[in-house]
């Protein structure tokens, strides 16, 4: 029988990638082969691994679940991959599954690494998956209650989502806050208010960070009511984050909290599982074409080293950037 190969992305060095043939096992009989149809890169830790600004303490609890190679590089990596099944056991062939997958035309991965996408859910939409499940969990660790004044600073592909979700929760007052005004519209789309940081109202209940900007964290200080809580969403890689902590940070009784979607979300995690909270996910992306505004972009996948450059530094232009396959 003729040998299968398949072609994956790897990082080989701080902002060099290139394409690397490698052999493809025949599937066991608890496994699938798929073939990729779309993946996703979303421009915040992917830029991060592109870049070789992973921290070396952060190198094994930063590995994602199919990852090869080691931090810096080379690597593989990659986490919002969309296929269709092409062999295993009955019932699988030719349905469309998602699955936390690097940039690679063809994988096996065994059944539990799977979720079938869910009735009309659009596999073009599905590579928002994993950013979706980020933003739920950053929701979770928010707290957010109905009627809070919420503020998420950031427009990017987690803050929208944040924004989306918490705009769903009954009398929420949701502020989108981003340094790009064209990103009005998203935010109405999205069933949110937008404004940049001048126009910014304070006395917030809830300030969810996700900008990746040390300003954004400083600003989610200023806007924050007594007792309020802050989440940072955002990771900074082998960055410094500076941050004033004196002024009213102890008088109003402020909470910071980190958010990491590693890890369910304390509130939810004896219930709640990656498999649930990934299930979930894709069923609130199934009725959600508003969500499509936040593809801001397609290249093919052959074409992806020569591509990574740019949209890695994309900044303000780049939200989920959609590789075809």
């Amino acid at each position: 029988m003729e040998s299968r190969t398949a072609s994956a992305f790897w990082v080989t060095g701080p902002g060099r990638g290139e394409l690397r043939t490698e052999p493809l096992p025949d599937p066991g009989s608890d496994q699938l082969r798929v073939r990729t149809l779309y993946s996703g890169i979303s421009r915040g830790t992917e830029s991060l691994v592109f870049a070789g600004q992973v921290p070396a303490s952060e190198w094994q609890r930063m590995r994602a679940p199919f990852q090869s190679g080691d931090f810096p590089a080379p690597v593989k990596y990659g986490y919002s991959n969309v296929g269709v099944v092409e062999a295993g056991p009955p019932g699988w062939s030719g349905a469309e599954v998602f699955c936390l997958y690097p940039h690679q035309t063809d994988y096996v991965v065994p059944v539990s690494a799977v979720h079938r996408l869910p009735e009309g859910l659009p596999a073009e939409r599905a590579v928002l998956a994993a950013n979706l499940e980020t933003a739920v969990n950053g929701l979770w660790d928010a707290g957010v209650l109905a009627g809070d004044r919420v503020r998420v600073i950031g427009a990017g592909v987690v803050g929208c989502l944040v924004a989306w979700l918490a705009a769903r929760i009954p009398g929420c007052e949701v502020q989108l806050i981003d340094l790009q005004s064209a990103r009005a519209g998203i935010a109405a789309a999205l069933g949110a208010e937008f404004a940049t940081p001048e126009r910014a109202r304070g006395e917030a209940d809830v300030i969810i960070h996700c900008s990746g900007s040390p300003a954004g964290l400083a600003q989610a200080l200023q806007l924050a009511a007594f007792e309020s809580t802050i989440v940072e969403m955002s990771w900074y890689g082998d960055r410094s984050v500076p941050l004033a902590l004196g002024a009213a940070f102890h008088s109003k009784r402020l909470q910071l909290r980190s958010s990491q979607v590693g890890q369910v979300a304390t509130v939810q995690r004896a219930r709640w599982d990656h498999q649930r909270r990934l299930t979930l996910a894709l069923r609130l992306l199934a009725s959600a074409p508003e969500l499509d505004q936040l593809i801001s972009g397609e290249d093919a996948f052959a074409a992806l080293p020569q591509q990574m450059p740019q949209i890695c530094a994309g900044a303000g232009t780049v939200l989920c950037h959609r590789i075809r396959y």
